[in-house]
């Protein structure tokens, strides 16, 4: 086993639920668009040809849109079996699940969006605040348990974010930075044995942020 765990997130492709423009929680997720598979199917040639994330272990949330991406880079994989993750889901929108963007703010936010970390996306879901501390959580969790492996995790854009604001030690309860993973990009992260759990050691390591080179002519 090597001393290095690697998680690599992989956001999924472009979603039907983007497209359509509709919040897109468990009940409406509907998976990846045309564009969406394409670009999946970009970055699954790339890593077929550079060999580049070779992989032990494939995870994926439960949302159609990440478990379609995962599915569509297993052949680049070895054909690993996508093994499935709730607390790797994006933000949980609560009642609003399914409703058009303006609706929404129609219904939810009629005096102006304004950010609230610890206030629900609507009632039933989660806060921006609650979504961090789980997705940093299930993070953590993921890497303790594959110590020494590389992970590949078809995810969200809040996901990679949760990993920036963990691992870098940031604290994003503020509005005023936005970071943008793209579709279909990829982060890494490294963390070698012993340094977690020493305070003098760099931890986790940024090996890569929203890496699309493979999107290089794809519509």
């Amino acid at each position: 086993m090597s001393d290095v765990t690697r998680l690599v997130l992989v956001r999924h492709g472009e979603s039907n639920v983007s497209v359509e423009g509709i919040v897109g929680g468990p009940k409406t997720c509907s998976g990846l668009s045309p564009l969406g598979v394409r670009q999946v199917e970009a970055l699954r040639d790339r890593l077929a040809a550079t060999g580049e994330a070779r992989t032990d272990v494939l995870l994926a949330s439960t949302l159609r849109r990440a478990v379609q991406t995962a599915e569509v880079l297993a052949p680049a994989l070895g054909h690993l079996p996508v093994e499935q993750d709730e607390d790797l889901g994006e933000l949980l929108p609560g009642e609003c699940d399914g409703m058009s963007w303006q609706a929404f703010r129609q219904h939810y936010r009629p005096e102006g969006w304004v950010f609230d970390p610890y206030r629900p996306l609507s009632p039933g879901g989660e806060s921006w605040a609650e979504f961090q501390v789980r997705a940093a959580a299930a993070l953590s969790r993921v890497a303790h348990e594959h110590t020494g492996r590389t992970v590949v995790i078809g995810c969200h854009g809040g996901i990679v974010e949760a990993s920036m604001n963990a691992f870098l030690g940031l604290v994003r309860w503020r509005n005023d930075t936005m970071l943008a993973p793209r579709n279909a990009s990829l982060t890494e992260w490294e963390l070698r044995a012993g340094e977690e759990a020493d305070r003098t050691a760099p931890g986790w390591r940024l090996v890569r942020y929203n890496d699309v080179a493979h999107l290089a002519g794809v519509a």
